[in-house]
């Protein structure tokens, strides 16, 4: 069984930093790329960032580069998204999904390519 756990979200407040761990389950990790996405109420799911298998490439959607920071530990089967300087917009619920890398054909942000997702984690930004 498949099971992606994400772990480290909660309450800061504006200019603060959390670090988001995804912990994964019943794969081979390393044959795995890992995304992050977000969505908030009334918003539409957004792509995050994205870490391919071997970990030597990652991309970010534009409203957090420079800002987060992907990276994984494929001994310990986790990828983290390190987010700082969080803002009020960046409150929602964080998701992380998996997929085979050597299958990945669409864009990293289109999140039906990926079949194993974790149940959300929600991180709040105060002002």
């Amino acid at each position: 069984q498949v099971r992606l756990v994400e772990s480290g979200g909660g309450l800061v407040q504006a200019g603060g930093s959390l670090n988001l761990s995804c912990t994964t389950s019943g794969v081979t990790f390393s044959d795995y790329s890992v995304a992050w996405f977000r969505r908030a109420p009334g918003s539409e799911r957004e792509g995050v960032s994205y870490i391919i298998s071997s970990g030597r490439s990652s991309y970010y959607g534009d409203s957090v580069k420079g800002r987060f920071t992907i990276s994984r530990d494929n001994t310990k089967n986790t990828v983290f998204l390190q987010m700082n300087n969080l803002q009020l917009e960046d409150t929602s619920i964080y998701y992380c999904a998996a997929r085979l890398s050597r299958t990945a054909t669409t864009p990293w942000s289109t999140a039906e390519s990926y079949p194993y997702w974790g149940q959300g984690i929600q991180v709040t930004v105060s002002s």
